[in-house]
């Protein structure tokens, strides 16, 4: 396996050396076979008693040089100056057989410098759900960080009881956050910011160096990537649950998997942070809260884009002021095709809107709502999105209005079906299901529903017999609020 330390070259003020506590009986929850065969990892250190150790912190490899990254952050609009990786390691960076570079990092490890008081571990839950949620997301063409290992400690940690101890091997393109910029620049350092922005240029954005002003292009860069993210997240109904800028990858990937989920039926203004007591993080607000978090950036580049400081932040605030319409474009012509729509126009926004809109008073599945609309276009199908509506007549009329539409594409209703089977997933990380997984894994040791899960969701466009893993919860069912790992 070709790895390297780039991180370990810079200053030592942005990041400490540190080593995983070990654990008493570790034992495998998970591997990913097919990510260890990309990254290059030694088959020694795959499925084995070696990998096995080294992916529970209880040995440190070879090609390892563990540390824990500084970060700053706002955290639900609250400015932190010093968060840092408070149960994460950086073990090293892997250059995978295509070349590209990618983080291994160890996260519930146990207490590092950064751990403000915290026992630095996580529980088997949270692993449990991050796990199963980024390779969900993978396959449904969502940017995001990966599982390559979950790892039990065979011992418990204490949240509000006793729970049993788990650790995740993650593998991200970096852990290099906004905030990773905010701990930095508030270091006071003029040459640090430099040299840091340098370094995440040349890492992610190296076609910024041959732009006039690069960090005012690698801004606009990362404007454009988080755009296109949170589109992603909107068609999907994913929420995050937890947009501090130290859970916002400059990279533009899906990072730190807490009291994230899936809308089942849908409102915009859903929330399912158990913390997010004022819906900061709802849904609906994800598109604004991630702008707010690019201008935080923005702020730290400032010294960099300009020196005379309004020369600056206008060049920066018109860098901004392009994250909302390449934002609604991507949304719209991701939207457009959950609908059978190819070559969207503005007006099929308000046909769009007005779909969401009975969703959210019919209380419609939002997957489901969209999923089976191609049955619509299919003769002998039946007429399963019609059967989901409360009032079957508000229905009938939006659905006229969408044919009249895809009447003017030269495409078959077959084809438009087909096209729509492949966008709109009939499997998604149903949070009800992962509560399950977690339950009878937590209290019963009993991995077989979390490992059902993590075959069926690796195929969520396909038809399947497996109606449970389908339908919304039931009453009984619904997890109105989810928690993050810490």
């Amino acid at each position: 396996m070709q790895v390297d330390h780039s991180y370990a070259r810079l200053p030592s003020q942005f990041y400490q050396p540190w080593q995983a506590s070990p654990v008493e009986a570790p034992d495998w929850l998970a591997f990913n076979q097919p990510l260890a065969d990309y990254l290059g990892l030694e088959k020694a250190e795959q499925r084995t008693e070696l990998g096995l150790q080294q992916f529970a912190g209880n040995s440190v490899p070879g090609w390892a040089k563990p540390m824990a990254q500084a970060y700053a952050g706002h955290q639900f609009g609250q400015y932190n100056p010093q968060l840092g990786d408070g149960r994460a390691l950086l073990l090293a960076e892997v250059i995978a057989q295509d070349g590209k570079r990618f983080d291994v990092q160890l996260k519930g490890a146990g207490p590092t410098p950064f751990s403000r008081g915290g026992d630095g571990r996580s529980a088997i839950g949270p692993v449990i759900r991050e796990y199963l949620v980024s390779e969900a997301m993978q396959v449904l063409g969502v940017p995001t960080t990966r599982a390559l290992a979950a790892v039990a400690t065979g011992q418990n940690v204490y949240r509000d009881e006793p729970v049993p101890g788990a650790i995740l091997t993650r593998v991200a393109s970096s852990h290099i956050r906004i905030g990773t910029f905010q701990y930095i620049a508030a270091l006071g350092n003029p040459g640090y910011l430099r040299q840091f922005a340098d370094y995440v240029i040349d890492r992610h954005y190296p076609d910024c160096q041959q732009q006039d002003n690069p960090y005012l292009a690698f801004l606009a860069q990362v404007v454009t990537k988080q755009a296109s993210l949170i589109a992603h997240w909107m068609r999907l109904g994913f929420i995050h649950g937890v947009m501090n800028t130290d859970n916002t990858s400059i990279s533009g990937e899906t990072i730190d998997y807490g009291p994230c989920a899936f809308i089942d039926q849908y409102q915009a203004d859903k929330v399912f942070s158990s913390i997010d007591r004022r819906g900061r993080y709802a849904y609906s607000n994800q598109p604004p809260i991630a702008l707010w978090n690019l201008a935080r950036l923005a702020e730290c580049l400032l010294p960099l884009i300009a020196g005379d400081e309004k020369t600056a932040v206008e060049l920066a605030t018109k860098a901004l002021q392009q994250f909302q319409p390449q934002y609604e474009a991507l949304w719209l012509s991701q939207m457009a095709t959950k609908v059978g729509i190819t070559e969207p126009s503005p007006a099929d926004k308000v046909l769009l809107d007005d779909y969401l809109h009975l969703l959210e008073q019919h209380q419609v599945d939002f997957t489901l709502g969209f999923r089976y609309l191609s049955d619509e276009l299919r003769p002998a199908a039946d007429s399963k999105a019609q059967a989901l509506f409360a009032n079957s007549a508000i229905f009938t009329e939006w659905r006229e209005r969408w044919l009249t539409r895809l009447a003017q594409q030269p495409l078959s209703h077959s084809d438009i079906a087909a096209q729509m089977d492949g966008v709109n997933p009939l499997l998604i990380p149903r949070n009800h299901l992962i509560a399950k997984a977690i339950d009878q894994a937590q209290d019963q040791g009993d991995l077989r529903f979390f490992q059902r899960l993590q075959q069926a969701w690796q195929t969520p466009f396909a038809s399947t017999s497996d109606a449970d893993l389908i339908a919304p919860p039931k009453t009984e069912e619904v997890v109105h609020r989810t928690f993050c790992g810490t």
